[in-house]
């Protein structure tokens, strides 16, 4: 069947003055139109797109990729306000994300920028945004575990760190004694849980613990030397702040990847810095 709001790939069936049909298994056509054609384009061949509902209602297909699919959340930027809603730039040609008004919260200004949930409308079929998520984001059931690799998507700001969205399901921590890089609202990041407490709170870090992060670290240095002509003006008297800004590591990571790299002969320390050897 054809899944408005999401990528999938269909068969092309005929050509017309407009562009092309696309059918899924079912038969079910959609426009695909000549914006997103070429003349190469025939019958059978298979076209990876973007199904969406166009200002006349009609379903029609796109091979832009939008901000964000049905079941995700994204930070968009609110281009249009009306009477009945708000309309979010949606990464696509000629078409915003509609934000009702019944699913606005807080200030909603043209121009800047909220933090929503895509979602299909159950009476339209059509795919809407919303900033009230409590029924697509929670941590009523915990589908992650400690130490799991997780996308993020940075959504607020706080005095302890930032609040973020776990794929696209839950809400965690990210502590600012754990940062050691810039993070802004609205990015999307690979991050590890760190921790689930007993009433299902999740606190995520940007690095992995124990041999695990070493090792990832580890790598990072030796990719950072390599791009530096093999030296970096740091060494163990460094300062934590110097440290952090040529390597994005905390001063601790930062020895524990030198003590690793030294181990197995890569890097020699001196005083002007750490230096790969010979051998690497």
């Amino acid at each position: 069947m054809l899944k408005v709001g999401r990528i999938q790939t269909l068969t092309v069936s005929r050509l017309s003055d407009y562009g092309l049909y696309l059918e899924d298994e079912e038969h079910n056509e959609v426009l695909l139109p000549n914006r997103y054609t070429s003349l190469n384009d025939k019958p059978g061949d298979e076209k990876e797109v973007f199904i969406y509902h166009d200002s006349e209602d009609r379903l029609v297909a796109t091979t832009e990729k939008p901000l964000a699919l049905v079941g995700e959340a994204a930070y968009l930027k609110i281009v249009d306000k009306t009477v009945h809603g708000a309309f979010l730039d949606w990464g696509l040609y000629g078409k915003d994300l509609f934000l009702p008004n019944r699913n606005q919260q807080g200030g909603i200004i043209a121009g800047q920028h909220c933090m929503v949930y895509v979602y299909e409308d159950a009476i339209t079929g059509r795919c809407v945004a919303t900033c009230k998520m409590k029924s697509f984001i929670n941590n009523e059931i915990v589908t992650v575990e400690p130490r799991q690799k997780v996308d993020i998507l940075v959504a607020s700001d706080s005095p302890i760190g930032f609040r973020v969205i776990i794929n696209n399901r839950h809400w965690g921590m990210l502590y600012h004694d754990q940062l050691f890089r810039k993070v802004a609202i609205g990015d999307h990041l690979e991050a590890y849980v760190r921790r689930i407490t007993e009433d299902n709170r999740i606190d995520v870090s940007l690095q992995q613990a124990g041999y695990a992060q070493v090792k990832d670290s580890a790598d990072i240095l030796m990719q950072l030397l390599k791009d530096n002509n093999g030296m970096l003006p740091i060494n163990d008297d460094s300062t934590p702040e110097e440290i952090t800004r040529l390597t994005q590591m905390s001063k601790k990571t930062f020895k524990r990847s030198v003590g690793t790299l030294l181990k197995n002969g890569s890097v020699e320390m001196t005083e002007e810095g750490i230096k790969l050897t010979h051998r690497s």
